[in-house]
């Protein structure tokens, strides 16, 4: 299986690490860091040379209880780090947006994928994302960043995520997607609990058989704080643990913010034939 955006062909036969660059001042694990291009474009490259071959850039925070941003102050804070790591990197740019006005900016600036927490379904969105032919991420979300863990309920967790997303697959294929444009997110942390959160983690196979590649954004989360009661610093443990599942059981792009630990995570699995 390959990914493929313009001119950049990703081989998914090997799992691919994209390392998250949040260019926000209240990011979970690392707000205000890299809010300043020069810090940005340092830690894309050191992402980069440490194993990463896609860069998710984010301008606003969808942690719980996040305050929605402006599209003009999004704009802002992305399009600089998006134009300045083309211009000096070899890496897929990914955006991590829900605007149609910063996806169709972004893909201007030199994006070569959108990464929508809202699967296209803000105004505008899928309407931009055909204009732009370049793969899409569809995540599952259950709320709105702001009330998403207030007490998240499902009927059935597993049929409920597996339904959301091959609809709105589906709906992006009529649209005029390409269906090899798109990759599924099953959302861990957005509007999950505990439970919902490990049960999704040891039933990816099953969505791995919808056909669509799968990225997987487990890095530093709660899940692995409430359960091991660890702060966001003292995660890597548990991050790397749900990198290896995920990967065991088919997923093809890994989310992280520790990109060296699991580049070797995926060179030893690699060394014992996990992929063959």
């Amino acid at each position: 299986m390959q990914l493929q955006s313009g001119d950049r062909v990703l081989d998914l036969s090997t799992p691919q690490v994209m390392g998250i660059l949040n260019v926000t001042p209240d990011s979970f694990s690392d707000g205000g860091n890299f809010a300043t291009i020069d810090n940005a474009l340092l830690q894309a490259t050191k992402m980069v040379e440490q194993g990463a071959s896609i860069i998710d850039i984010g301008g606003e925070s969808t942690k719980p209880g996040a305050v929605d941003v402006v599209a003009e102050q999004e704009l802002e804070r992305v399009i600089p780090v998006i134009e300045k790591i083309a211009q000096n990197l070899d890496c897929m740019i990914s955006i991590d947006t829900s605007k149609a006005i910063v996806m169709r900016e972004a893909v201007q600036a030199g994006a070569h994928i959108l990464n929508d927490v809202r699967a296209l379904q803000e105004e505008g969105a899928l309407q931009a994302a055909v204009k732009a032919q370049v793969p899409v991420c569809l995540m599952h979300m259950q709320g709105a960043p702001r009330s998403m863990q207030v007490a998240p309920q499902y009927d059935n967790l597993l049929d409920d995520v597996k339904c959301f997303l091959l609809q709105r697959a589906d709906f992006c294929i009529k649209a005029g997607i390409k269906k090899e444009h798109i990759i599924l997110d099953l959302g861990f942390g957005f509007g999950k609990s505990l439970a919902h959160n490990f049960e999704l983690l040891g039933a990816m196979k099953q969505f791995v058989k919808l056909g669509y590649p799968l990225l997987t954004g487990v890095s530093r989360k709660s899940m692995f704080g409430h359960l091991l009661n660890r702060d966001i610093n003292e995660r890597l443990a548990g991050s790397l643990a749900g990198a290896i599942i995920a990967i065991q059981q088919g997923s093809q792009i890994i989310r992280v913010h520790d990109v060296a630990e699991t580049a070797d995570v995926i060179k030893i699995l690699q060394a014992v034939n996990v992929f063959n």
